[in-house]
């Protein structure tokens, strides 16, 4: 099933709009992980099959994995999801962005090597640096806009004049240009921060109901009320909010499994009462 159709049966079969971020930090594993040698792929997989039934989607990010060298359990991690919970899409978050070749292996990469649904990339290359992405017309491609870092400003911010000679900021014309021109296929979405309510209103009116990925609520402090209102599409949809770490160490203990369900479940209801 290509990835937009399944995130829309997900939106209405779990009732559910959070995204969950997988960002392994051993450090940071409860004490019964310790000595274990697949630490990474057990605790990952456990948070899965807690939260499976609140989520939209997982959000495995790479580098969490390859810099422990855990390329092997992340490549099992999204073998479990998709045969342990069928439906529910995996979006690795690479942030990938390269030229020729290199963006053709980047591609492979995420859609052949490790099986996801769809993959975070970066444009500021332009249409070249993500077009291999775009080709794979089953696949997502969820694009960087606005993001939620406190330096997004220092270039997304920047006024850009447009063929009009007005000028507005280039995470705009990023949104535009990705709306009106790269998405033939129908399978592009917009990383757009939680940080940033009225950016959020600003892009929605910009692309219409393209579906957004917004990072930065829990530990970054996004107001889920605020990305609600100003983002979702008018049937109550349109967002895969994503929270990690709030989830995924929501308690240090032998019960993390249980306290990442209540997380997650939590986010989903805060969600929904906007909605």
């Amino acid at each position: 099933m290509a990835f937009m159709q399944a995130l829309r049966d997900r939106w209405s079969a779990a009732d559910s709009l959070v995204c969950v971020g997988l960002d392994p930090e051993p450090s940071k594993f409860p004490a019964r992980f310790r000595g274990d040698d697949d630490a990474v792929f057990n605790f990952c997989r456990d948070i899965v099959d807690a939260t499976a039934r609140h989520a939209c989607a997982f959000k495995p990010q790479i580098a969490h994995f390859a810099a422990l060298g855990a390329e092997s359990a992340l490549e099992r991690l999204v073998a479990h999801i998709h045969d342990a919970h069928p439906g529910v899409p995996v979006i690795l978050d690479a942030k990938r962005g390269d030229i020729g070749s290199t963006a053709q292996h980047y591609a492979a990469e995420a859609f052949d090597r490790y099986a996801a649904d769809a993959v975070t990339a970066n444009p500021y290359l332009g249409r070249d640096s993500v077009q291999p992405f775009l080709d794979r017309a089953d696949r997502g491609v969820v694009i960087l806009c606005r993001t939620s870092n406190p330096g997004a400003s220092d270039l997304q911010d920047l006024v850009v004049a447009d063929g009009n000679g007005a000028g507005r900021p280039l995470y705009q014309h990023v949104a535009a240009t990705i709306a009106r021109d790269w998405n033939g296929h129908g399978n592009c979405a917009l990383v757009v921060g939680a940080t940033w309510p009225d950016q959020l209103r600003e892009v929605r009116a910009i692309v219409g109901d393209m579906p957004f990925l917004v990072p930065g609520v829990g530990a970054q402090g996004g107001d889920v009320e605020a990305v609600v209102r100003n983002a979702r599409t008018a049937d109550g949809t349109g967002l895969m909010v994503s929270s990690s770490r709030a989830i995924l160490y929501a308690s240090p203990g032998d019960d993390f499994a249980d306290a990442a369900a209540d997380a997650a479940r939590t986010l989903k209801e805060q969600v929904n009462r906007y909605r």
